[in-house]
Parts: C-alpha cells; structure tokens; sequence
C-alpha cells in the first residue's frame, strides 16, 4: 500500500508545494536525534516541559541552527514522559516515530501542500498527545491518500470543519505553543498516512518497533512531500 503511494508520490514530487513557510533545506536547519544514542537524552527531565525546550535549544545551538527536523522511523526515547499514553493494547512500548517533526517557534503557519478536503480533526488533549490535530485528504490521479498535521494552535483549527477544501499554498493552521499543543516544545508532527482505517481526528504517530513492517507499510516517508536536503543526507 505505502509502497504503491510512495511511487505516485515521488512521481508528483515537484507538484507539491510547502508545508510550512520556511527551507526546510537550508544551512540553519539541522537534524536532531531524540534516540537512546543522544547522551543529552539520559537524564534529562522530559516531563518538564520548559526543561524540555530549553533542550531542543541546546541541541540546535549546538549545530548553529533555528530549526530542527527529524524523526521518521526514529527509535525514540523522548516517550518516556508519557508512559501510559505510548503503550499499546498488548503493553509493547511505542517509540517508533511514524512522522517527521520540524522544530520550530509557534505560531508559523502551516500550510496545505496540495489541494485537500478536511477529513477530520479533534483536540487529542492528553499531556504527551497531538493536541490540535488535523487530517487533510488530497487525491492524486486515482489514488486517496492523507496528511496529519499535529501540535497545532486551537484558534485555528476550531475555524475548520470536515468537508472543507483548502487550496493548495493556503495556510489552515499554525504550530502551537505549550501546554495546548499537547504540552510539548513547538514543533509540527506531519505524517502521510495511506489508510486512515476508519479513524478520525487522530492516527497513531508513534508505534511499537516490533510493528515496524506493519506500520511501513500504511505510513510512507513524509519527506516525500517536505523534500528536504537534510533528510536526504
């Protein structure tokens, strides 16, 4: 399934446009590894949400950058501070991250890399969870497939409805500031998403790294659409 929408999109990959109004190519953006492998990460107090950004500070002055991206298909140790919220049914512990995270100031607009319909939306309100969530639909040739876009600001997203379409470039949302944005430093989780599976307003970003292949296989690389030379690297 993601295998066929990764071909449609790297076929249409000069059709889309932005997700947010920045390079996400450029020399002040830097990759940062929330894995075990990141010694900053041991002992750090990740429930504390300021500690937390001042953090994702460090990380990014450490590179000499304004923004971070990262995290597609990343071991992650950073779910920790959520400990009830990232285990599944069968209590594996999700830390596979099925999106990329552009870390960045709140209130960047978010913008719609293709022509969409609202599918969904809700408040995932839970401390670690998505907070504002939106999830656009976009069709290319025959083929439906989905973007979410989580951490976002409420003023915004209460504006939209499903069944809405938004123009390609349009922005719809903004990234939002904690505690509202599920209480997490600001950043944007954007993933691609094959199948919805019935869901609405929400869709797992994180999986049990025992899932892997499963979850590959409905949730392709979102640099596809984001095209970003540090990903690429």
């Amino acid at each position: 399934m993601a295998t066929f929408l990764t071909e449609l999109l790297e076929r249409h990959q000069h059709a889309c446009g932005p997700v947010l109004p920045v390079d996400l190519s450029a020399p002040d953006v830097a990759r940062l590894d929330f894995t075990a492998a990141n010694p900053l990460l041991k002992d750090a107090d990740l429930r504390d949400t300021d500690a937390f950004s001042d953090l994702v500070a460090r990380l990014l002055a450490a590179q000499q950058a304004d923004i971070g991206i990262g995290g597609y298909f990343e071991n992650r140790v950073i779910y920790r501070r959520s400990p009830t919220l990232f285990a599944d049914d069968s209590a594996l512990a999700r830390t596979l991250h099925l999106g990329v995270d552009v870390w960045l100031r709140a209130g960047t607009p978010v913008l719609a890399p293709l022509d969409a319909v609202v599918h969904s939306l809700a408040d995932n309100a839970n401390f670690g969870d998505y907070g504002p969530t939106v999830i656009l639909q976009h069709q290319l040739e025959d083929t439906i497939f989905y973007t979410l876009y989580g951490h976002l600001t409420r003023r915004e997203t209460v504006l939209l409805r499903p069944g809405m379409t938004i123009a390609q470039g349009k922005t719809f949302a903004e990234v939002g500031p904690p505690p509202e944005n599920g209480d997490w430093p600001p950043h944007l989780h954007f993933q691609v998403i094959a199948d919805m599976q019935g869901r609405q307003g929400d869709f797992p970003g994180v999986a049990a790294p025992e899932e892997r292949e499963q979850w590959a296989a409905l949730c392709p690389d979102p640099n596809l659409i984001l095209r970003s030379r540090i990903l690429a690297d």
